[in-house]
């Protein structure tokens, strides 16, 4: 998405469209699916109704306890699931009817949204804060944290298809943990993921998860578009897998890298609801309103993307089937054209090599000078790093630097001799330093320590 100048339709449509409506939630559980929908509305014309359903590898734990928590976390997904309609028109109230939200939940989520559509709002040249873009005023039923429920000591992996989570799998299956992926609308990738990590597809945890077609029809007549905080949404999806399936550990793949701004010098992250400080948050708001019982964490979050990468390149059986282009996710291929392909290819390239990397990507990226923009973008030498999830300026610049160690220099490609031409003294990413902001015990610890010696 091009930066547009959308100041004056935001301030339009917040006159026209004044009050944004969480209207109810309503859940079925039959067997081993858990299907739920939402109401929100901006008036009677423009009525939204999303669906999503989990299906689960069992049927799912009951009780009381589990009852209240599911009941508790439906009505939550319905609050990080509004944020893609509300933004169509950032109507200046949004108003809750589904539950009621204490002050203090009220400002965790108005810094939520506010921070996780940073980029919407640059992108859209929208000029807000976090005290004015919006006020949240709820009533109906209050929703406390359940009392503790005993779960067992498995673990749910996210799996996106990418090179992260595979990783996640594979260093807990081989440190004899149990492991059961979980996949928001399955595709290609994903599903060969699990396969090349030799885990029954019986075993997967399913989300499926519709968009109401209101919202793409008011997207083609011109409302307000663009970037939501997709890695907060699936953070209470997990929450509720984690409670129906009994299983107490949510093991994401969000690396330290994550947590390094958009913009520099600003707080605008695209990658905000995968960074280090949104995990904390949410740890400590579900601690308090959902279940004390359930461990969310990242695993990957000691690494940097360097440091992933370097485990991944020895781990082959994924390098043919591993898709990190969202391009071509609806088709499970590699665009070889986005940000996303370029900084997998410098990434694999400096542990790999070119030739190989060319192989697995389906086009030589660093031979291409229509990616010299992204190229730039990614290693810092414009103002602006690619709105994609992509690792540090120096993750990148290390890696070009290892390609280049390892290249002769008649066989450079185009974009590595810019970066000799270009590059400044970056210091070297040392390979076996832990980022000490993380959520893991000493033993996970330990083993992604083994895994970057």
């Amino acid at each position: 998405m091009l930066k547009t100048n959308n100041q004056e339709s935001f301030t339009e449509f917040r006159k026209e469209y004044p009050l944004f409506i969480y209207n109810n939630y309503n859940y079925t559980l039959s067997g081993n699916k858990l299907s739920f929908s939402f109401e929100f509305k901006l008036n009677d014309e423009f009525v939204f109704k999303p669906s999503s359903t989990i299906i689960l590898p069992e049927i799912p734990q009951h009780g009381e306890k589990i009852d209240t928590l599911i009941e508790n976390l439906v009505f939550h997904i319905g609050m990080i699931e509004l944020v893609s309609y509300w933004k169509a028109t950032c109507s200046p109230v949004i108003q809750v009817n589904a539950g009621s939200l204490s002050e203090e939940q009220v400002n965790w989520w108005k810094e939520l949204y506010y921070n996780g559509l940073g980029e919407f709002f640059y992108l859209n040249s929208i000029k807000t804060s976090q005290d004015e873009f919006v006020s949240i005023q709820s009533q109906g039923k209050h929703y406390s944290a359940s009392e503790p429920v005993i779960f067992n000591d498995e673990y749910i992996v996210p799996v996106g298809g990418g090179k992260d989570s595979a990783v996640t799998l594979d260093l807990l299956q081989k440190s004899g943990h149990k492991v059961h992926p979980l996949i928001m609308n399955p595709r290609g990738a994903t599903i060969d993921t699990v396969r090349a990590a030799n885990i029954s597809i019986d075993r997967i945890i399913t989300i499926k998860r519709t968009i109401d077609p209101v919202l793409l029809q008011l997207n083609d007549q011109g409302f307000l578009n663009g970037h939501t905080p997709f890695s907060a949404m699936l953070a209470f999806y997990t929450l509720l897998a984690s409670s129906l399936t009994g299983y107490m550990n949510i093991a994401l793949s969000n690396e330290s890298s994550a947590n390094e701004a958009t913009i520099p010098g600003s707080n605008i992250n695209h990658q905000y609801s995968k960074s280090v400080y949104f995990e904390s948050n949410f740890r400590n708001y579900y601690h308090k309103y959902i279940s004390r019982s359930i461990n969310y964490f990242s695993f990957l979050r000691p690494l940097n993307e360097l440091q992933i990468a370097s485990i991944f390149s020895g781990l082959t059986q994924y390098h043919h089937i591993f898709k990190s282009c969202n391009v071509g996710s609806k088709t499970n291929t590699w665009c070889g054209s986005c940000p996303k392909c370029l900084f997998t290819h410098i990434m694999l390239s400096a542990f790999k090599g070119i030739e190989y990397t060319n192989e697995i990507i389906g086009k030589p990226m660093l031979d291409d000078l229509e990616n010299e923009q992204y190229f730039d973008e990614l290693c810092g030498f414009s103002a602006i790093k690619p709105f994609e999830c992509v690792g540090t300026l120096n993750d990148v610049l290390t890696a070009m630097q290892m390609i280049v160690d390892h290249t002769s220099s008649e066989k450079l490609p185009i974009l590595a001799k810019r970066y000799i031409s270009l590059q400044s003294m970056n210091k070297p990413i040392d390979a076996t330093s832990i980022n000490v902001q993380h959520f893991l015990s000493s033993e996970l610890l330990n083993i992604l320590k083994q895994a970057v010696k």
